[in-house]
């Protein structure tokens, strides 16, 4: 077996087994990441001293039974804002060249803790704030289905790891879909957590009130381990008898522009999941709509805000594009920006009236499939239209302050995305374990 391109989970049984070794295992990433040809275009920078001694630490722990998990050995990667100690962490920007933080970010040294191996940092979107991936300053990862595509962003680099082989499973974040983009668009699982429910401290933010790190992984039992033991908690059983799954299709905005191609992955997964027994219902409740009506006036404001005096210390060092979005959010007044979040508290509240009942409303993961990267760096007008469009229906967990996770439908590059209840992270991550099966 290729224990490179098996998923973390089955790594992790085939050390306890004996049947894989940590330090082999590590060995081998590093070097098919050192030789493979979009290698450099993937990591931003690999941690191998780092990643033998832990391999080696992984290693004695098995031999001595000792292990401290399932994912004790298993190599993974992380997006370039996570924070590690003494390594650059630039989260794919120029302006932030040369900085080295002197400690690993929360959720980077609770993985270290339970004995997960880091392989490296991985390129992403500058600052993170487009979902399309392509990022001229320092790199473009390519879209591991086409290379001429996009990967997906912003946690582009890790997604692509992954779906080559270059690590067992990667650490992104997610403010408006940075997660389960990437993961759609290159054959993955990705996983959104509810907000705060795992650390964002040392994790170069965003938009602090939507940021979330979060997995990308070949499965939902993956996603759920990383989940679980970053959390420090059991891993939920995703072993129970095949459930009936009771699903809402939410119609509407989801879908205006959408292309035929996510469409019809989507429709054929929904009618796979009812052959399968889920219960679908239809809706298209105003508070959707609503929702991503006040995007504008909540994204880029807070981006803007956090990063105003460093972007216009030095505007040069930034790709136009993303300059461009992110002065978007200067001119929105403190009145608008408050305003828009207390209309979105009620608009959550309407959606918690809605899904009651449901364990996951459902959607397409992305309304496009993923465009043509030279054209999007020869067309500003064509990167604008297709970056909103494809965060579109990811943003709507994101300001509903839902978990969700994306699957893949079998359709290249298109996902299906189940978003759950508030808080309700393990139930959700169950219930696509039960989608998961269905649609294989």
């Amino acid at each position: 077996m290729d224990w490179l391109k098996a998923s973390a989970a089955e790594q992790g049984r085939a050390i306890l087994a004996g049947l894989a070794s940590p330090v082999e295992q590590t060995e081998a990433y590093l070097d098919t990441i050192a030789r493979h040809p979009y290698g450099r275009r993937i990591y931003a920078r690999t941690t191998a001293d780092r990643a033998r001694a832990e391999a080696i630490a992984a290693h004695d722990r098995a031999r001595a039974g000792l292990r401290r998990g399932l994912l004790d050995g298993v190599a993974i990667n992380w997006k370039d804002n996570f924070d590690m100690a003494r390594q650059p962490t630039e989260a794919g920007s120029r302006l932030l060249t040369g900085r080295i933080p002197g400690r690993d970010a929360q959720t980077l040294a609770a993985a270290t803790l339970q004995g997960l191996v880091c392989l490296g940092k991985t390129h992403m979107t500058e600052l993170a704030f487009s979902g399309l991936g392509v990022n001229p300053m320092t790199a473009t990862p390519p879209n591991s289905i086409d290379p001429a595509l996009a990967p997906g962003g912003s946690s582009s680099g890790a997604a692509v790891s992954v779906a080559l082989g270059l690590a067992a499973a990667a650490m992104g974040s997610d403010t408006g879909g940075s997660i389960r983009v990437p993961a759609a668009w290159n054959g993955l699982v990705g996983f959104k957590p509810s907000m705060g429910a795992l650390s964002a401290e040392g994790m170069v933010p965003l938009c602090r009130r939507f940021d979330v790190a979060g997995p990308i992984a070949r499965t939902v039992e993956d996603c759920a381990e990383l989940f679980a033991t970053l959390r420090g908690e059991p891993a939920p059983d995703l072993s129970g008898p095949p459930r009936h799954l009771r699903l809402l299709v939410i119609d509407g905005a989801p879908f205006d522009q959408a292309r035929e191609g996510p469409v019809a992955a989507f429709e054929d997964a929904v009618a796979r999941l009812a052959r399968a027994g889920a219960r679908i219902t239809h809706a298209q409740p105003p508070c959707v709509a609503e929702a991503l009506a006040l995007s504008p006036t909540l994204f880029a404001p807070e981006a803007y805000g956090l990063w105003r005096d460093q972007i216009e210390d030095a505007p040069e060092l930034m790709y136009p594009a993303i300059l461009e979005r992110f002065r978007g959010g200067r001119d929105v007044t403190a009145a608008d920006y408050v305003a828009a979040w207390d209309r979105l508290e009620r608009l959550r509240a309407d959606w918690a009236r809605v899904a009651a009942g449901f364990d996951a409303a459902i959607l397409p993961t992305a309304p496009i499939l993923p465009p043509d990267t030279e054209r999007l760096l020869t067309d500003g007008a064509y990167f604008a239209t297709e970056n909103l469009l494809t965060l579109r229906n990811t943003r709507i967990a994101n300001l509903l302050g839902l978990p969700a996770v994306t699957l893949p439908t079998g359709q290249p590059a298109c996902g299906i995305m189940l978003m759950g209840a508030p808080r309700a992270d393990r139930a959700l991550l169950v219930a696509a374990a039960a989608a998961e099966a269905a649609l294989r």
